[in-house]
Formats: C-alpha cells, structure tokens, sequence
C-alpha cells in the first residue's frame, strides 16, 4: 500500500501538463524598387521570425518569373541558404536588380521559401515590385502643324516659354506632386511627378504612364505658374501636340492667383484647351465661375479638326484673347467661343479680370473622361512647342 502511494506520488509529480511550445512562424516582406539606369544595383528583402529561436533557423529561397524575367530584369536563384542565428529574429536575402535606360511597364518576380527548419512557413512567397524609372523618350516630333508668329502689331511679348532647355525652369514654374483630394476633386487616378516630365528638341514633354507608384496604377506630371507668372489679360499663344485614348485627359489652363484665399469657384477657372481622350478630334474651351450663392457655374464649347484627323498627329496653337469683360477663343487662328460678362449673367459674380496663372498637366482617369480601358496604349505624351503672352502697348 505504501509504495502504491509512493508511485502515485511520484507519477504525478513528473507527469504536470508542460504545454507545448509554441511554433516560431518565417514571414518575407513584400519589397519595391526602382529599376536604375545601366548599373545593376544590390538591394535586401526582409525576411522575419515571429519570436527568437533558441536554435539556427535556416531556410532555403528561390525565385520565379512573373513579369520581370531573371536575366534581363534581375539576378536569379534557384536555392539561396539564408541562416537566423539564434537568438534572432530577422534576417536579408540580397537580390541583384539588372538596370537599364529602356522604358518598360513596372514589372514583378516571386521570391518563394521552400523548405525551412527550425521555423514554420506562415508566408511563403512574396513579391519583388521592379519600378521603371525610365522615361519613354525615343518619341516622335512631329515636324507639321500650324504656327502662329512671335509678334503682333501693337502687342508686346511680355512672358514666355520656349521650352529650350534641358529641364523645366523653375523660375517660372512649379511641379504639383501626388494625387490631390479626390484626384484633384475630378477622382482622377493618376500619381504626379517631376519625373514623367522632359525635353526633347526644344519640346516640353508631359507623359502619362501606366505604371504603379505611390498607391496608384499611372503617373503623369503637373505644373503651374502659380506664385511665379500671374497675369490678366493679352493675348495667349500655345502650340502643342495633345495626347489620345481612353482615359487620358490633357488640358491646358488657368485658375485665379486668389483660390488660397476664396476657393474654387469664386476664384474662376479659364480651360484654354481640354480634350478626352476618346474623341481625339475634339476640343472644348470652357469657364467656370461661381453663382450668387457660391455655386459652380460652367460655360463652353468644343470644336473638332475635318476630316477625322486628330490632335495627337501635328502641331496646332490654342490660342486666348483676354480683355476686360470678354474671353475669345481660337484654335489655329480661327474663333470657335466667345464669352463675356452679359452671357454669364449679371447677376454672377465674374472672376475673369483679376489675375490667373497658368496649368499644365495629363490627367488619366477622372469623372469626364472614364478610366483607361484595353484600348489605351501607354505611354501617352503631350508635347508643347512654346507659350507666348502677349499685351497691348
């Protein structure tokens, strides 16, 4: 009887529920890079333990194509060994991203962990985002189209911008980065940067691409005189070459140097030129402005080019003859819309004789012209020659 109880004793003593360790889980970051120029560059892909391991832990990694091809975009491996030591919870797998001057989409590889000891694989792959970083420059000049003269009789130039140099002055104007509030109130869908902006035989080039960064899937570039050249009246030259396709939105335009203060409507918005890309033979010149109450209020029309020719295919100047009370619009010397204080109602407030400044930019995406669609081909370039003012002496 004694040494049954000494035994029930004993057994419950080195028989306590100990509960089972919990496992330690191996997860990867997902990583996103920019390509590079010519050189290839070394960059790290985050790999992490959930807790330390009193042991090694060591997990074999290999790559997969996606978009991005091992060889031409990037270095691959087929068993790379990467070690925790113990004690430790994160650790690097080094990758070789190959870079060159080609414009290419944004493209991607797998990097998938396929055998692991010491840990459990709670992630097993993830994805190496490759950012093209290259403009598509080997683009097309055209060398026709219409031409209006640097001089007017009784007129003087008195700014102007003949996109000569080799990058945007910055005396003049200021790059808008990012996506704005609600895609720039209009829910457009492209991310703005300096970088989708170049020059190209005395040309401005503002090019729209399909491409993911900062959250969105297009980039495109937006500048403004804003705080540098703010004017009223004259006469308003710009020659360009506008972009096509559905979902791309070129304009060129002006708001009121006054929006900081009273906000848009009042502040007035002059659209020299805009075009939707699924009607390439189209322009609208349009003003908005607001109501006694504040509201907006819109007036515009559109002219198109005969014969179903477009205006991605040659040069044409967009043209404006501001005056006190009237605006005048001309596309290639020729008036298709007029306004003044009368046709706006004047009961309206009228915004349009104070100064304004002037806007550049390729909108993709957006409540008027729709989203991009399989027929939309990228990149997309809006090119601009020059822009003259010119006042009366």
């Amino acid at each position: 009887m004694f040494s049954i109880l000494l035994f029930v004793l004993f057994g419950a003593c080195n028989n306590d529920d100990v509960a089972p360790a919990e496992p330690i889980n191996f997860s990867m970051d997902p990583l996103s890079v920019l390509e590079g120029d010519d050189e290839s560059k070394t960059v790290f892909l985050s790999l992490r333990l959930d807790k330390n391991a009193a042991e090694p832990v060591i997990v074999l990694l290999r790559t997969k194509d996606n978009t991005a091809i091992a060889g031409e975009d990037y270095v691959g491996f087929n068993s790379q060994r990467i070690e925790f030591s113990s004690g430790s919870r994160q650790a690097n797998c080094k990758i070789e991203i190959l870079g060159d001057e080609d414009f290419e989409k944004t493209e991607e590889f797998i990097v998938e962990a396929f055998e692991i000891t010491g840990a459990r694989l709670q992630v097993m792959n993830t994805t190496v985002i490759i950012e093209n970083d290259d403009l598509s420059t080997d683009i097309n000049i055209p060398s026709s189209g219409y031409s209006t003269p640097n001089r007017y009789d009784n007129m003087e130039l008195v700014w102007e911008d003949e996109f000569n140099l080799e990058a945007l002055n910055e005396d003049d104007w200021t790059f808008e980065i990012g996506n704005g509030s609600s895609g720039w109130g209009n829910n457009e869908l492209e991310y703005y940067r300096k970088e989708n902006t170049f020059f190209k035989e005395g040309n401005l080039v503002i090019q729209a691409r399909e491409e993911s960064f900062g959250g969105f899937q297009y980039t495109s570039s937006r500048i403004i005189t804003k705080d540098k050249y703010e004017f009223n009246f004259g006469r308003i030259d710009i020659r360009a070459v506008i972009p096509e396709g559905q979902g791309i939105w070129p304009a060129l335009w002006m708001l009121g140097a006054n929006i900081n203060e009273v906000g848009w409507p009042k502040c007035g918005e002059i659209d020299i030129m805009e075009l939707v890309g699924h009607r390439p033979s189209t322009v609208h010149g349009t003003v908005h402005y607001p109501n006694p109450n504040g509201d907006r209020v819109m007036t515009g029309t559109e002219t198109s080019l005969a014969g179903s020719k477009k205006f991605s295919q040659e040069f044409h100047v967009f043209s404006l003859i501001w005056k006190e009370d009237s605006i005048q619009w001309l596309l290639d010397d020729k008036q298709f819309h007029v306004v003044n204080r009368e046709i706006l109602g004047t009961q309206n407030p009228y915004p349009f004789n104070d100064p304004f400044f002037f806007i550049f930019n390729v909108a993709v995406g957006g409540d008027w012209p729709g989203s991009p669609d399989a027929t939309t081909s990228f990149p997309q370039n809006m090119i601009v020659d020059y822009i003259r003012v010119f006042q009366e002496k």
